[in-house]
């Protein structure tokens, strides 16, 4: 399993747009691609305002690849993602699991 790992930044007068985005367009997106696992998305509260981060579980790299193109570590960030976001990682990072305990 790999986790891909990215994170968007939002100010404190808005908490739930990025949440609500994430779950109405991106979770239903992503499930319709073979081979994607499930996602996280967290949020962390900070002096500026919130910072989530996203975790989404892939069966391997052609699977991340279906979602993000050739170059596997951009970003894909949608136009309302962009709106509800002060700014956010360009890049994503990759994380094979070595081991996964419940």
């Amino acid at each position: 399993m790999i986790i891909r790992a990215w994170r968007g930044y939002a100010t404190l007068e808005k908490p739930e747009d990025y949440p609500d985005h994430f779950r109405r367009n991106v979770v239903p997106e992503l499930k319709g691609i073979d081979g994607f696992l499930g996602a996280r998305l967290m949020r962390s509260q900070t002096l500026e305002g919130f910072e989530f981060l996203v975790h989404t579980r892939w069966r391997s790299m052609d699977a991340i690849r279906a979602f993000a193109g050739d170059d596997i570590e951009r970003a894909v960030v949608e136009p309302e993602a962009v709106r509800a976001l002060t700014h956010y990682d360009k890049r994503a990072r990759h994380y094979v699991v070595v081991e996964d305990q419940d």
